[in-house]
């Protein structure tokens, strides 16, 4: 086997990396990174249509490639044309990263069956159907370059190990997400794809401070960073895990938390 050089690891110039979810928030930081590494990027959004368009805008600014993929991930019709108008376009897909997802709140003795199906089918069922739709073009593909089918990663959350009030539908869908992942490596390894997840902590959005300065303060107190997360932050570990630096990682889990699940459980 050839070992890469370490300057050439996170080189993404011959790479087509599909984001979902990165018309907007924690996605299209993600997807920001990848091109800001070489990487060409397919932007996937479903209703985030002037997001995704500013973020190719603001790539191809640079001089990098992306393109903006409309599809509700959720839907294995709307999967399969994804991914055959990324491959139309550039030629092959190298890397997917599952990022789409919601995040509502509901106690479990009032959440509707509904408010139920909502949050596994975005969170855990279109991690399914995405990653079967980029696994059967990865087979179906020569090796890239460094001798890789293809790399998955999954967004996975902390809270997929340690549940949160109120998320008991987003808890079981990222828990669900995680063993996913492991069951995903395990059939895929065969065909030289590797899958793994990352599992971010407490993200820092506008205004967070303001409209949770409870949760934020808690927060600072119990991470041993003490700050929250930035997207670059969760970017930088799925350029990890999807590069050959990672070449013999599959089926695992990162944590990208600053530390907060450290800390002693009683």
């Amino acid at each position: 086997m050839s070992v890469p050089h370490p300057n050439t690891l996170l080189d993404y110039n011959d790479k087509i990396v599909l984001v979902t979810g990165s018309g907007s928030g924690l996605g299209s930081g993600i997807a920001l990174r990848f091109a800001q590494a070489g990487a060409t990027v397919a932007v996937n959004y479903r209703t985030s249509q002037a997001g995704a368009n500013e973020l190719v805008a603001q790539i191809e600014a640079t001089g990098g490639r992306a393109m903006a993929v409309q599809a509700d991930v959720t839907q294995k019709e709307a999967v399969t044309a994804m991914v055959e108008r990324v491959v139309d376009a550039f030629g092959r897909l190298d890397v997917l990263i599952n990022n789409s997802g919601i995040y509502p709140l509901s106690t479990l003795v009032d959440m509707a069956e509904d408010e139920w199906d909502a949050v596994i089918d975005a969170n855990l069922r279109s991690v399914f159907l995405c990653t079967q739709a980029a696994a059967k073009q990865m087979m179906a593909q020569a090796d890239s370059a460094d001798g890789s089918r293809g790399a998955i990663v999954n967004i996975a959350s902390i809270e997929g190990e340690n549940p949160a009030p109120m998320h008991s539908h987003y808890n079981a869908a990222k828990g669900g997400v995680l063993m996913h992942t492991r069951a995903a490596a395990n059939e895929l390894g065969a065909h030289n794809i590797r899958v793994n997840a990352v599992s971010p902590g407490l993200m820092w959005r506008e205004g967070i401070e303001a409209a949770w300065p409870e949760g934020v303060e808690r927060w600072q107190s119990a991470a041993a960073l003490t700050r929250l997360g930035q997207p670059e932050d969760v970017a930088d570990a799925c350029l990890f895990l999807a590069s050959p630096a990672a070449r013999w990682i599959t089926g695992a889990n990162l944590r990208v938390d600053g530390g907060v699940m450290t800390n002693q459980i009683f």
